[in-house]
């Protein structure tokens, strides 16, 4: 990223502030904000100073719960 360019993920960074900010900071509730931030680094997280603490492995979305016991 050139010094006079933009970080491509920085909108995404400032929607999880918006969202934690909003939810009193409860992570679980900014869920979709956090995973569109992690796609963003899994594009851009060579280019992107925003994404030094994304894990990108990991899913921000919470799992789907199964039913492991159906009647």
């Amino acid at each position: 990223m050139s010094s006079a360019g933009k970080d491509p993920c920085k909108p995404f960074a400032c929607a999880i502030q918006a969202c934690l900010k909003e939810h009193n900071f409860q992570e679980h509730k900014c869920s979709e904000a956090l995973e569109r931030m992690r796609l963003c680094c899994v594009k851009w997280h060579k280019e992107s100073i925003c994404c030094s603490g994304i894990d990108l492995e990991k899913s921000y979305l919470p799992k789907p719960k199964t039913e492991s016991n159906p009647k």
